[in-house]
Formats: structure tokens, sequence, C-alpha cells
């Protein structure tokens, strides 16, 4: 199936990859009134969360782009795909659950969605909703990438001529 080895799930990964350092270098920088969130972590904690998110977002961009890349066939599949599976695996982790309090939300079942008050504004129901959406997206194409390039590397090993394999 042409659609499962097409090389641009990771084109669109990789833009996904690159919106979510960007957005994450502009709250270390710019964090707004309260960026703890009243929890029980100060900004030097908020700060060193964002540094390991945009650190493993930088590298899963390099990752994702190097599965398209011609310089990368020489290294070991396992190097490209680990990153892939474990990045795949986190975002669906965010994303799927994401999506489902989406439904709650819009649906009315849960207005605040899982943990949530049901008294949200419509600011805050919208934000909500679009977050999670964005997450979600971002699983669709880390997913769509490693499955494309799992399928493109299968074959990727030393080639036998038909001499060979008679």
């Amino acid at each position: 199936m042409p659609a499962l080895t097409d090389r641009r799930w990771a084109y669109g990964a990789f833009a996904w990859l690159i919106f979510f350092v960007v957005s994450h270098v502009i709250l270390v920088f710019f964090p707004g009134d309260d960026p703890t969130g009243d929890g029980p972590w100060d900004m030097r904690a908020y700060v060193i969360f964002n540094v390991v998110l945009i650190s493993m977002s930088a590298i899963g961009a390099a990752v994702v782009l190097a599965t398209v890349r011609p310089p990368a066939r020489h290294l070991p599949r396992w190097l490209l795909l680990a990153p892939l599976l474990g990045g795949s695996v986190l975002l669906v982790i965010r994303g799927v659950p994401g999506m489902a309090e989406n439904l709650l939300m819009v649906t009315g079942a849960r207005r605040g969605g899982f943990m949530g008050a049901a008294d949200i504004s419509t600011g805050e129901f919208w934000t909500g909703i679009g977050i999670n959406t964005y997450f979600f997206t971002g699983a669709v194409l880390l997913l769509g990438t490693t499955v494309s390039y799992s399928r493109r590397s299968a074959g990727s090993g030393p080639r036998r001529s038909a001499d060979q394999v008679r």
C-alpha cells in the first residue's frame, strides 16, 4: 500500500515537531502570568521541563528527517526506529485520551473533560479542544512516519543478485 510507505508522513511529523519546539521556546522566554498553574513546582522546574521537551522534540525532528534523507541509509535501522517508536508511544498516550476527552466535551457529556470542572469558560473549552486535537494530530503523523519508515527500510538490507538467490 503506497500510503503506508509515503515519505510525506515524515515531512508532516517534522513540521509538527518544529512547531512544538518553537512554541515551547517561546513559552520558556515568555511564560505569561502563572506558567506553573499554582502547582507544587516552581519556575525552575517549569523551565527544566520545557527544556527537556524541547530537546526531545528537536532530536525527534532530526530523526524524522533522517528517515527520508539519503545519508541516513547508512545508519542501522534500529537507530531510527527506536526513537520513532518511543516518540509514537508518548504521543499516542497523550493524543488518544485527548481525543476521547474532546468527544466528551463536544457531546456535552463532560464539558470540562476528564478532570475539569463543568463550568469552564468558552475560551477554556476551545483551548482544550485545540490542544487535544494538536497532540492527536502529532500522534497520527509520528505513527504514520514510524510505519512508513519501518516498511520502507525492512528490505533495505544487502541486495542479493539473482545468481545468489538460486
